[in-house]
């Protein structure tokens, strides 16, 4: 093989292996921001119009409230509230979001996924138990711990992850998100709850259930 050969190769090898970095993620800015707006615009960046520069104000990087308990009341006990770039315009292309979870007592943040984003959890009060699951690939090992006020914990990128109030009072937490709209899929809303229904033989066979016991699953969601 020729020296020009083995370069061709190396450049390819080295296109390979950095081009999966290049795309993981948020795209990088290349200006120092781009306020997302709703509007059309000069520039059309990550899903959202940029604002003119020169009408920036510092209120476009800035939320309020994110200090006061939400209310929790609904069937799993827990509340998220998000901040993304659909209430936060100035994360947009930023790469980052955060959110607060409140927990009641028993209450839950559901087995879901974050297909673009890695989450770092903060325990802000209460105590936690909080686990994810591996791919496939890698055997779907589970990894839990409990956690207390002050201690954090990383969920993957892509991977199943939840968190139960296991205290005995009510719990607060906090997380970032490498991504500026990271998305959710709630794992039973969506096999259960899709629109239209996934055929219950489906899930049937999948789930090695009864299809009358998967059309009563279907019926709650």
């Amino acid at each position: 093989m020729t020296m020009k050969s083995l370069s061709l190769l190396a450049i390819l090898s080295l296109l390979a292996l950095t081009l999966p970095l290049a795309i993981a993620s948020d795209p990088s800015p290349l200006q120092d921001f781009c306020v997302g707006v709703n509007t059309p615009a000069d520039v059309f960046v990550n899903g959202k119009f940029c604002k003119d520069p020169k009408l920036v104000s510092a209120d476009d990087f800035f939320l309020a409230g994110l200090q006061n308990a939400r209310a929790v009341a609904n069937a799993v006990g827990s509340n998220v509230t998000a901040v993304n770039v659909n209430n936060l315009p100035g994360l947009n292309t930023l790469g980052i979001s955060l959110v607060r979870i409140d927990y009641g007592v028993n209450g839950q943040n559901p087995p879901h996924t974050h297909p673009r984003a890695t989450e770092i959890l903060y325990v802000g009060h209460g105590t936690l138990f909080v686990g994810f699951v591996t791919s496939n690939g890698d055997g779907n090992r589970l990894f839990t711990k409990t956690l207390n006020m002050g201690d954090v914990f990383v969920f993957p990128e892509g991977l199943i992850h939840f968190q139960a109030n296991v205290g005995r009072s009510p719990a607060v937490a906090f997380a970032a998100l490498s991504s500026q709209n990271p998305g959710v899929v709630t794992i039973a809303n969506t096999v259960f709850g899709s629109n239209p229904a996934i055929d219950p033989n489906v899930l049937a066979r999948a789930f090695q259930l009864d299809p009358k016991l998967i059309m009563d699953l279907q019926a709650k969601f």
